[in-house]
């Protein structure tokens, strides 16, 4: 599993727009299709909100990518 560190300047980011943004989905639409679809976990869980809270300190696992979010 390939690891991404993503510097969050903020308190939260959607988890959709995290998807997007780090190239893990193609596009907003493809990162809510693998959220809808149980593709993607939070912190360990099947996360279902496409506009979940990530905040620092999470961990997202989706697509052999591990993602982790720092302040």
């Amino acid at each position: 599993m390939q690891q991404i560190r993503f510097p969050l300047n903020g308190d939260f980011i959607e988890l959709y727009k995290l998807l997007k943004i780090t190239q893990i989905a193609a596009s907003g639409g493809e990162a809510k299709l693998m959220v809808d679809q149980g593709m993607v976990k939070l912190n360990g869980i099947v996360e279902n909100r496409k506009r979940a809270k990530v905040k620092p300190g999470d961990t997202i696992e989706a697509a052999g990518y591990q993602l982790v979010v720092e302040p």
